[in-house]
C-alpha cells in the first residue's frame, strides 16, 4: 500500500474511534456525571425561533417522535418544553383572552364543573394555598389594600375524560384501586393563580396579564372584577413520563429571594407579598397547622431561585439527585432568550423551573413500578428526581416551600417539591397505589363520586359535602406524611 493510502487509512480509523468514543459517552454519560444526562452544553439550552410570535406559538411535541421517545433525554428538553406549552396556553386568540381560558375547561379543586357566574366563564372561589395550607394576601403596603389570591384548576379533555372513566371503574369494582394505570400523553392541568388588580400599584398595573372574572366574595357573592394573572403550574404527560412534568412560571419581582449568603432576605421597596425591610428567619414562609395567619405576615419571600437549593454554609449549590449549575444555568439561559423574543405581557412572567423523574432507559412496566413503589420526592445523591429539586411558586406553595421550623436545619434529604405530596398512595380512607392518584384532582374526585352505602360515605353519615372535603384532605395529608417518613 502506497504511503498516502496508508496516512488516509490511519486517519479513517482515528476518526471512526474518535466519533465511536464520542456516541459512547453521549449515550451513557449518566454513568460519567452519576447524576443526570446533560449532553448540552450548560449555556446552550435556547428557545426555539418558531415559537414566535407569541400569537403562532405550535403546541410541543410530546408522544413518538418527540424528544421524549428516546433513552437520552436532556436536561434542556424538560425546559424547552416547558417554556413552549406556556406560551402555546397563553398565546393571544381573537376573543382576547388567552387559549387556556378559552380552550379549557375550568374546574373546582374536585374536579367538578364551575358553572359561569354573571355569564363570565373564568369564575373564581378557591382561595385555599396547595395542602391547604393558609391563604395567601397581598402586602397592604404596596397598594393600601390586602387582598385575597384566588386560584382556578384548568384541565383538558383527555385528563378530563380519563378521570372520569377510571374512577367510574373503581367506583364500581371493575378495576381495582390499586392498578397500573397511567394518563395518556398529552394530558394536561394548570393551576393559576390571580388577584385583584386594585392589589398593585398602579404604574405596574400594565405588566400584569389582566381578565375579568366572577369573584366570589366573603359574603358569598359573585362580583365582577379586573384580575390580573400572577402565577402558574403547567402539569402535562409526555412519552416515557407518566408522573407527569410539573413545570411553574409567575410575575417578575413580586417577592425578594433570601439571601443565602447573609441569611437573611431584604427589599429596600414594598412588594406584592413583602413589606419592605430585613428578616433574619423564614418565619414569612412558615404557616403552622390550625393556624389563621402566618408567623410572619406580609413577608413571603422564595426561598430558592429557581427551586434550586443552596447549602446555606458555603452558599454552593446543594448536592442533591440534579446535578448544577447545569440545571439553574439552563433555566437561566433559556428565560433570557424568551425575554429577548417575546414582545407582549408575558414577557413580564418568567420559568421559575420544573421537575420530573430520570426514567431514561426504563420501561413504561418498571416506571409504573417505580411509582407506586417508591418515594419520589427524594432528591438525594442518585435519585430519580430530576430539574428544581425544591420547586415551588411563590403564589401557590408559599408556606410549603419547606417543613424545617429553622434554614439551617434544610438539607438534601428534606427538600420540599411538587412529589412530596403527589405520590401514587391513596389517603387511609380507602389505601391503594395507582400512577393515577399523583393527580389529587383523580384522588379527590373518585372520593366525592365513591357510591353511597359504604360506613366512609358522606350521605350515608348525613355529613355535609364541605364536611368531607375537609376529612379527605385531612386523610391525605395525613397518609402522606407517614409515607414520607417511611420511605426516608
Amino acid at each position: 500500500m502506497k504511503k498516502k493510502q496508508i496516512i488516509i487509512a490511519l486517519l479513517l480509523v482515528a476518526i471512526a474511534a474518535s466519533l465511536g468514543l464520542f456516541f459512547y459517552y453521549k449515550n451513557n454519560d449518566k454513568a460519567m456525571d452519576g447524576v443526570y444526562s446533560t449532553n448540552a452544553a450548560p449555556d446552550s439550552c435556547e428557545c426555539e425561533t418558531s415559537w414566535f410570535p407569541h400569537e403562532q406559538t405550535p403546541a410541543p411535541k410530546e408522544g413518538d417522535g418527540s424528544p421524549f421517545d428516546s433513552d437520552n433525554t436532556t436536561n434542556c428538553d424538560f425546559h424547552q418544553w416547558s417554556w413552549q406549552k406556556f406560551l402555546w396556553l397563553t398565546k393571544p386568540l381573537p376573543s382576547g383572552n388567552p387559549f387556556f381560558i378559552d380552550s379549557l375547561d375550568i374546574v373546582s379543586p374536585f374536579m367538578e364543573d364551575v358553572a359561569p357566574e354573571l355569564g363570565i366563564k373564568l369564575t373564581l372561589s378557591s382561595i385555599n394555598q396547595a395542602g391547604f395550607k393558609g391563604v395567601l394576601l397581598s402586602n397592604p403596603k404596596f397598594n393600601k389594600v390586602a387582598d385575597t389570591v384566588y386560584y382556578s384548576i384548568h384541565v383538558n379533555k383527555l385528563l378530563k375524560d380519563k378521570i372520569i372513566s377510571a374512577a367510574s371503574l373503581i367506583n364500581n369494582g371493575k378495576l381495582p384501586v390499586s392498578n397500573s394505570e397511567t394518563f395518556p400523553v398529552g394530558a394536561l392541568e394548570l393551576k393559576v393563580s390571580w388577584i385583584s388588580i386594585d392589589a398593585i400599584v398602579k404604574e405596574q398595573q400594565k405588566d400584569y396579564f389582566t381578565t375579568t372574572a366572577a369573584v366570589k366574595n366573603s359574603k358569598g357573592q359573585y362580583v365582577k372584577k379586573t384580575m390580573a394573572l400572577l402565577g402558574m403550574h403547567v402539569v402535562g404527560i409526555v412519552k416515557n413520563h407518566p408522573e407527569f412534568i410539573w413545570a411553574t412560571f409567575e410575575h417578575k419581582d413580586m417577592a425578594p429571594v433570601y439571601d443565602k449568603k447573609n441569611n437573611s432576605v431584604t427589599s429596600a421597596t414594598e412588594k406584592l407579598f413583602y413589606e419592605k425591610g430585613t428578616e433574619k428567619d423564614i418565619n414569612g414562609i412558615r404557616w403552622l397547622r390550625g393556624a389563621t395567619s402566618p408567623v410572619l405576615p406580609n413577608k413571603a419571600f422564595i426561598l430558592y431561585e429557581y427551586g434550586v437549593p443552596k447549602d446555606l454554609n458555603t452558599g454552593d449549590f446543594m448536592a442533591t439527585s440534579q446535578k448544577e449549575p447545569a440545571n439553574f444555568n439552563n433555566i437561566e439561559n433559556i428565560n433570557k432568550c424568551v425575554d429577548s423574543k417575546l414582545k407582549d405581557v408575558f414577557r413580564n412572567y418568567f420559568y421559575n423551573g420544573s421537575i420530573w423523574l430520570d426514567f431514561d432507559g426504563v420501561s413504561p412496566e418498571d416506571q409504573v413500578k417505580i411509582l407506586v413503589t417508591k418515594n419520589i420526592s427524594t432528591a438525594t445523591p442518585g435519585a430519580l428526581a430530576r430539574g428544581s429539586v425544591n420547586l415551588a411558586n411563590i403564589t401557590m406553595e408559599t408556606y410549603t416551600q419547606t417543613f424545617q421550623d429553622d434554614i439551617h436545619k434544610i438539607n438534601n434529604s428534606n427538600v420540599i417539591s411538587c412529589f412530596y405530596c403527589h405520590q401514587a398512595v391513596i389517603t387511609k380512607i380507602r389505601p391503594g397505589k395507582s400512577p393515577l392518584f399523583l393527580s389529587h384532582l383523580f384522588l379527590d374526585y373518585l372520593e366525592i363520586t365513591k357510591p353511597t352505602g359504604t360506613a366512609k360515605n358522606a350521605n350515608v353519615l348525613g355529613i355535609s359535602r364541605e364536611r368531607r372535603i375537609q376529612e379527605i384532605d385531612a386523610a391525605k395529608m395525613d397518609q402522606l406524611e407517614e409515607f414520607i417518613k417511611a420511605t426516608k
